[in-house]
């Protein structure tokens, strides 16, 4: 593993009380029964004290094939929001499969002169990992609006979302690091050893995808990186697969340590035919590379999300089961 520098993160204004968080539709439709859901993620963001408005395309019932909208709609709607002084954080609504058509377009040199957090999983992890190659944006992995805020926060117990609540509000308006992440049952180690870096990471399928695209991060923004990544759907021979483009592409070569998400409806793992399980897939791919791996850890599809601001220095120590934010999201 080599130690080049990394560039230093571009980190949005801090939001102060009062400021403005829009909800935009970056990707998937809102369909009429999630119109509750998404009333309470409303709710949710307003007892974190932020004003909240619904950005034009957010209705129920809109879309254009498996998106909200055509790609350049979006976009259109997006950059609009990124070049309004007043919206001070956009958070999307949902993911879904419509990012790749409009990376050429999001307009660029807004963020970096007004940088804003812009949150959410899924589809939008790419966002996170092409805005940071190009601008050193911090992303903010962290839960969509709908089955996020207004899902899984609502089935979680209570001390839960409290926690998260002041969680999200302190990461969004706090420039003092978060420190210690609140750890879960499910955390495991499946590779012992301690880690300093940035986090790089999203859905697994973003991060091999976009590697072959021309808003690829430069190989050496992986280099001493705690990568993150979960996967959603699909077969645990495709796990297998995209992690062997993250070796073959040399980021498994470069990364001090991995965090792995809980997996959501991935068929084949560990069934009784002798199917491997995620963390044979995960060590196979590693091989003899001596990395920490925490896995388990609550964040992406399986939710409530757990904040992993792209681009910001944590520690990982897999054999105590820790993982800590050690730098602001916001400045």
């Amino acid at each position: 593993m080599t130690t080049t520098a990394q560039p230093q993160p571009l980190r949005p204004r801090a939001l102060k009380p009062g400021d403005l968080v829009v909800i935009a539709s970056l990707s998937g439709p809102l369909h009429a029964q999630y119109e509750p859901d998404l009333e309470e993620a409303v709710a949710v963001l307003e007892r974190m004290g932020f004003r909240v408005r619904r950005a034009p395309l957010l209705e129920a019932g809109r879309r254009h094939w498996w998106s909200a909208a055509t790609p350049a709609e979006i976009v259109g709607e997006f950059n609009a929001l990124l070049r309004d002084p007043e919206v001070r954080a956009i958070i999307a609504h949902d993911g879904g499969q419509t990012a790749f058509g409009y990376l050429d377009l999001i307009d660029v040199e807004a963020i970096r002169s007004d940088p804003k957090p812009i949150l959410g999983y899924s589809d939008i992890s790419l966002l996170h990992l092409v805005l940071y190659a190009q601008t050193g944006l911090v992303g903010f992995h962290a839960d969509l609006a709908t089955p996020g805020l207004g899902g899984h926060w609502q089935t979680a117990p209570a001390a839960r979302r409290a926690e998260l609540e002041k969680l999200y509000a302190t990461l969004l308006t706090s420039t003092d690091p978060i420190g210690p992440l609140p750890p879960g049952p499910s955390w495991e180690c499946w590779r012992t050893g301690r880690t300093e870096g940035h986090l790089i990471g999203g859905v697994l399928n973003r991060i091999a995808l976009n590697q072959a695209t021309r808003y690829a991060l430069p190989l050496e923004r992986f280099d001493g990186a705690v990568l993150f990544w979960e996967e959603l759907g699909g077969l645990a021979s495709h796990v297998w697969s995209y992690l062997q483009v993250l070796r073959h592409a040399g980021i498994l070569d470069r990364i001090s340590g991995m965090v792995v998400g809980i997996p959501t409806a991935i068929g084949g793992l560990g069934s009784p035919d002798g199917s491997p399980t995620l963390r044979e897939i995960t060590l196979d791919a590693l091989g003899d590379r001596d990395i920490p791996v925490l896995a388990n850890v609550e964040f992406g599809h399986a939710g409530p999300n757990l904040p992993m601001p792209v681009g910001t220095r944590v520690a990982l120590d897999a054999r105590q089961r820790t993982l800590s934010l050690l730098e602001p999201a916001v400045r």
